[in-house]
């Protein structure tokens, strides 16, 4: 349920509330002087703390305490305690910021329903703060294809675990939803999940953006690595981040602290890393852009999140869900797709990916007839492509003659219907009208071949791979 830390000089006391709260099903650390105090919180903080105000044999009394805690870990609630209570000192504790103040000797039932109020507002607190950074996004994974489930299988191996993950893959894949999966079922998911918009953050304010600062006159304000203690801190295109600012994120991945801009103190923080990049980072270690030695310590698992072209499968799928989401979140209407728009989605390219998909379908549906199926005609249409029934034939294919001509046409429709149904050859003959036996026969007359590429099965023209064979033949 939670790690409380109970700070009292007397034995007695420090056990009989230990006693209470593990019978309720907390976890207790128990502390009898300042200096002991202060080691169990550098070590790590609690969920929340009981604490004395005297302290015999310490450096520091209960009030000093608090105003180091409220510093160093404002999120962490701090029942006060103490036998010689009155007003004043109540109210130089809340104050402070002291959750609430109990006089000795006091009654175990108050205890305990002020130690439940201040777990659930402080939990209510951090999910607060996430909204309000606009942190919450969606963690549910779309997909059947077996790119996706790929994916999705490495994902599950690394979410037990607190290893730092390297996501990879083109603009607008999912990267972030995959992070976000990865947080959602970890054992950190109770805790922050704080974003990192490496590419968006302004080169000279990056370092106070991540280590927070300290002035006179506006005191402490926190970072995003302090926001995310506890939690997942999530550095989105990763390659963005300046190179001044990764020597001091290297050190804090090493030492698991660091200081705020304008401070002295050291900042203790224990976080899970997930780092995300759509560039080639060995080649920007090359150009001198990215530290080898961080790229070693990010990459310690790599996934690769596969480009919406590996995963054709699930766009029928994905696009259901933008049009149930666009339903619930803007009111637009929830229209159902037509065969035929979802055979032309299918065979769209995509260089945005996911993100594309997304924005087509919510322009469709703002500006599209309130009820009836999306047809086909309502997607975007390239110049290059079709209007109405009329075909338009341009480029090299009106320069071949018919044989060769249609040779190529039959050599591109069929390895787009292939990547359409994910490599799956007897959905792409059933689709096709051919039977599997003569579409096996065809496909081997255009040289058209499948392979594996991030997990899923695609089509390819077979002369591709044997001409670098041959060249490397050649060369021998």
């Amino acid at each position: 349920m939670g790690d409380i830390l109970i700070v009292d000089d007397e034995r007695d006391i420090r056990e009989l509330i230990s006693d209470i709260l593990k019978d309720e099903g907390y976890t207790t650390r128990l502390a009898g002087t300042s200096d002991k105090c202060m080691a169990e919180i550098n070590a790590e903080a609690p969920a929340l703390m009981i604490l004395d105000i005297w302290l015999k044999d310490s450096n520091m009394d209960g009030i000093d305490i608090l105003k180091c805690v409220k510093r160093d870990n404002p999120d962490v609630p701090v029942v006060i305690i103490s036998g010689h209570g009155n007003v004043e000192i109540a109210v130089a504790a809340i104050k402070q910021g002291a959750y609430d103040f109990i006089e000795k000797p006091f009654n175990i039932d108050q205890l305990m329903v002020v130690v439940h109020r201040a777990m659930e507002t402080a939990r209510l607190r951090r999910e607060n703060n996430a909204l309000k950074r606009g942190d919450v996004a969606s963690a549910e994974m779309i997909g059947e294809s077996t790119g996706f489930k790929a994916l999705q299988g490495q994902l599950d191996k690394v979410t037990g675990s607190n290893g730092r993950v390297m996501l990879t893959g083109p603009a607008g894949s999912g990267k972030d939803v995959a992070a976000h999966y990865i947080h959602a079922n970890s054992n950190r998911s109770h805790a922050a999940f704080v974003t990192v918009n490496c590419a968006t953050v302004e080169p000279e304010r990056m370092e106070e953006v991540l280590f927070g600062r300290e002035t006179a006159d506006r005191g402490v304000e926190p970072g995003l690595l302090e926001q995310a203690h506890g939690g997942i801190i999530f550095f989105d295109e990763v390659a963005d981040m300046p190179l001044g600012t990764q020597s001091k994120i290297l050190r804090v991945l090493v030492e698991q602290q660091f200081q705020r801009v304008g401070g002295n103190d050291k900042v203790r923080v224990d976080l899970r890393v997930i780092s995300s990049t759509n560039r080639d980072l060995t080649d920007e270690i090359k150009e001198g852009r990215f530290r080898e030695e961080l790229y070693h310590r990010l990459n310690v698992v790599p996934i690769e999140v596969p480009s919406l072209e590996e995963r054709r499968e699930d766009i029928p799928k994905l696009a259901e869900f933008f049009i149930a989401s666009f339903n619930k979140s803007q009111g637009l209407p929830a229209r159902d797709l037509s065969d035929e728009a979802i055979t032309l989605l299918q065979t769209m390219q995509w260089p945005g990916n996911i993100r594309q998909l997304k924005n087509v379908i919510e322009r469709v549906l703002i500006l599209g007839p309130e009820k009836g199926e999306v047809s086909a005609k309502e997607l975007p249409q390239s110049e290059s492509e079709t209007s109405g029934d009329a075909v338009k034939i341009g480029g090299n294919l009106a320069t071949l003659p018919l044989r060769e001509a249609r040779e190529l046409f039959e050599r591109e429709y069929l390895m787009t219907q292939i990547n359409r149904f994910g490599g799956n050859i007897s959905r792409t003959a059933a689709f096709v009208g051919m039977e599997r036996s003569a579409l096996h026969r065809k496909l081997k007359s255009l040289g058209v071949v499948t392979s594996s590429k991030a997990g899923a099965r695609v089509a390819r023209v077979e002369d591709e791979e044997g001409e670098d064979m041959m060249e490397q033949s050649k060369a021998s």
